[in-house]
């Protein structure tokens, strides 16, 4: 199929759309193509997955059962974990992981396996996107080279674009549909069928002039959140040790319609980007011998943040009489932020294992995740306890990691002995304030 072919074949929503990796990225991408009217094809390589979205099931809480159910009784949807099949799809969007490695380098792993099973179905007028969040240089660099070991080549036989996710789960104002979605491509065909594709089914499609726009595009979204999170971080600690809330300092400082954007601080980073996407780019660096010196600090003050909890936790235990080993610590929150199920590099899995190290008995409570489940470097084997009155009554310490909606901070003050609060999620109790060490 020839450039022009593909684009009227897109035009008339004829296009196959494949994507592999059906997670928080995936899945929902899967939800806007078809809904906009595409016959979508999902691939992952966890079976329970695709046996789950084959039944009409969703295993991601803000994508309802019912929708996928809906898609799969139409036909406008397929799983499958047979990459074989990959020659099938006229598009073929990567929504796999990049995870770092345990030195904090680039685990591109995922993508290299993807791109060489992508390559052995690879067939002429394919367009094929990176989604996955990674350094720039990766699509022209690393994934093309792959795609065209068997001959073809990009721009000529087939199309390569990257378009960074940006997906944020959780929220309600804005959906994959709505997100602008940024497109580079790696030569001017790539780039216009991919920003043909994304127009299709997205409400605002931003083309730019490379992949490696695209790239480094995704990248400074990440910084710019990393490096200031860690700005408040900061001062929490130092606020802190002046008897000043840093909170309200930020509420106050919000006031000023310009020239300030407020940021919270917290136990720690969570999420799949802003703790691993900046180093991306710091490792990127350094084949070009330059140093990334506030991305590398605020790497280490955001990475420090669940060490100082603990030691904030230490400290009121012990003004207590009580030490940290053999005290009962009971932790509201396993996901990373609040309302959502995901606990991809959650501060509360490392605050729990901290505390299981220093010999405290641990246990959580969260209403989106029942049972944790094993992840690449992490098997907590938990499961959520219930949250009551007396439940409460039994720990020595309440270390709010993830401030849900859903919980009544009124009763969890009232019953607990002791909180820790690292969200500011008490701010609006008024009765046993004495209680609440904020951390």
């Amino acid at each position: 199929m020839d450039h022009n072919s593909l684009l009227r074949k897109i035009k008339d929503k004829k296009t196959l759309v494949g994507i592999i990796g059906m997670g928080y990225v995936g899945l929902p991408l899967v939800r806007t193509f078809s809904q906009a009217g595409f016959p979508t094809m999902g691939f992952d390589i966890d079976e329970s997955k695709i046996r789950m979205l084959r039944a009409g099931k969703s295993y991601i809480k803000h994508i309802p059962s019912s929708m996928v159910a809906e898609l799969v009784n139409s036909g406008r949807f397929t799983a499958t974990d047979d990459m074989t099949r990959l020659g099938e799809p006229d598009a073929i969007l990567i929504c796999v992981p990049t995870p770092l490695s345990i030195t904090r380098d680039p685990d591109m792993s995922y993508v290299v396996n993807t791109a060489r099973m992508i390559a052995k179905t690879l067939r002429k007028g394919q367009l094929v996107v990176l989604e996955s969040t990674t350094y720039p240089g990766t699509t022209r660099e690393d994934v093309q080279p792959i795609l065209e070991v068997g001959g073809l080549k990009a721009e000529r036989d087939f199309y390569l674009a990257f378009s960074p996710e940006r997906e944020d789960p959780g929220r309600t104002d804005y959906n994959t549909s709505t997100i602008p979605k940024v497109v580079g491509g790696i030569g001017p065909k790539s780039g216009q069928i991919a920003t043909a594709l994304y127009g299709g089914a997205i409400s605002q499609v931003v083309p730019v002039a490379s992949c490696e726009i695209a790239e480094a595009c995704k990248i400074v979204e990440n910084v710019y959140r990393c490096v200031n999170i860690a700005m408040v971080n900061e001062l929490k600690m130092v606020f802190d040790k002046m008897g000043i809330d840093v909170w309200e300092v930020i509420n106050a400082a919000k006031t000023k319609p310009f020239g300030f954007q407020a940021f919270y601080p917290g136990p720690g980073l969570g999420g799949h980007c802003i703790p691993i996407d900046p180093f991306y780019l710091t490792w990127k660096a350094r084949q070009y011998g330059e140093p990334t010196r506030f991305i590398e600090l605020a790497g280490e003050i955001n990475t420090r943040m669940p060490l100082y909890v603990i030691h904030r936790l230490a400290e009121a235990l012990n003004d207590r009489g009580r030490p940290i080993k053999g005290s009962s610590v009971l932790v509201l929150g396993l996901a990373y932020k609040k309302d959502v199920d995901d606990l991809r590099e959650s501060p509360s899995i490392e605050l729990i294992e901290m505390l299981r190290e220093r010999g405290a008995r641990v246990d959580y409570n969260d209403p989106h995740i029942p049972a944790t489940h094993k992840q690449r470097e992490h098997d907590l084997k938990m499961k959520s306890v219930p949250l009551t009155a007396e439940q409460l009554k039994k720990y020595d310490a309440v270390l709010i990691a993830t401030d849900h909606s859903t919980y009544d901070y009124d009763m969890i003050v009232k019953n607990a002995r002791l909180i820790i609060d690292t969200r500011n999620a008490t701010a609006n109790v008024k009765n046993g304030r004495d209680k609440i060490v904020k951390a």
